[in-house]
């Protein structure tokens, strides 16, 4: 069955409403070594807070990652003990997935403690934008369990997906393969970047840099996929109903949502006639707001009767967004 029409039955996540949280706090703290696959060191001044002097309103569950050591967790500015790049969530928001400061593949509690390096780098490459692919196992198709994670390799200039168990301790991470759909042709097997997973059959949405559009990836009961649309920096809804990605428009990066869950494969802009850039988008739990990047800081726009309402400004604090649990 192509995930293209698969209607997920994943049960809804109740929307949680939203919270003020006030960052506060000076703590400063060396950096700590790398994890070589048990508990990182120096956990207690992990969770120092970072100083900061503005109050900040956003939606609960919404953190943020800016490239630093800190990370902004339920309301604080946690400090993980290295650089954190691309930091993504378990479903269950008990795990984060990150690229730190040496360029490995790191896994570490949500206040940057018990850090383990799941994959080294050995050098030469460029790690980026760690996506996990958590399912069930399937019995009735002979289906073991998955819980994995997949990420952009830039090896010798082009760029590839590659994947790992999320459980590894400098594990080795693999390929992943790209076949397509029944007739429709050889997938390019370089040029792909930003992975991101959704649903409960771990399905996965991709951007190609040469051919500028947006892939889907099915592997739950056979690898297949193909092209959905142009763009970049795609999203997979939670009901793997929808893709919201990135495309230039007049000169200015629009958000753009394709819902082809039903069939119908309409595209559409949700952020017509603006005159910012608005990129990294990624989807909230129960799939009824949308987080992104803007250059004044970290927006989200909710789901309406008639499509989503104008963005709306959470916070001045810039970054890659990302939905725990």
């Amino acid at each position: 069955m192509s995930a293209r029409n698969r209607r997920s039955t994943a049960a809804v996540v109740t929307a949680g409403a939203t919270a003020l949280l006030t960052l506060c706090g000076a703590a400063a703290t060396a950096m700590a070594a790398p994890s070589s696959g048990g508990d990182a060191k120096g956990s207690a001044a992990m969770v120092a807070a970072a100083a900061s002097a503005h109050t900040l309103t956003v939606p609960r569950g919404l953190t943020i990652s800016d490239g630093t050591r800190h990370v902004v967790v339920n309301g604080r500015s946690i400090d993980f003990g290295t650089i954190v790049r691309d930091l993504a969530w378990n479903p269950g928001g008990t795990k984060a997935a990150f690229i730190d400061g040496y360029g490995n593949l790191d896994v570490s509690n949500p206040d940057g403690s018990h850090r383990v390096t799941v994959a080294a780098n050995p050098g030469g490459q460029t790690w980026s934008h760690p996506t996990w692919q958590v399912t069930a196992a399937d019995r009735a198709n002979g289906i073991p369990a998955k819980n994995n994670l997949i990420f952009t390799a830039k090896i010798h200039g082009s760029t590839v997906l590659e994947g790992v168990k999320a459980t590894s301790v400098h594990g080795k991470p693999a390929r992943i393969s790209l076949n397509g759909e029944p007739d429709s042709g050889n997938l390019p097997q370089t040029g792909n970047a930003w992975p991101n997973v959704g649903g409960t059959y771990g399905t996965s949405v991709y951007e190609n840099t040469r051919t500028g559009e947006v892939y889907i990836r099915d592997d739950y009961l056979r690898q297949q996929g193909g092209a959905l649309t142009k763009g970049s920096e795609p999203a997979l809804s939670p009901d793997v109903e929808e893709v919201v990605f990135v495309r230039s428009v007049h000169g200015h990066d629009h958000l753009f949502v394709d819902e082809f869950g039903n069939g119908s494969n309409v595209v559409k802009d949700i952020t017509p006639g603006t005159t910012t850039d608005y990129t990294e988008p990624t989807w909230s739990p129960d799939g009824k707001t949308i987080a992104f990047r803007a250059p004044t800081g970290t927006y989200t726009m909710t789901k309406t009767a008639h499509g989503f309402g104008r963005p709306v400004k959470v916070t001045q604090h810039t970054g890659l967004p990302a939905y725990r649990g």
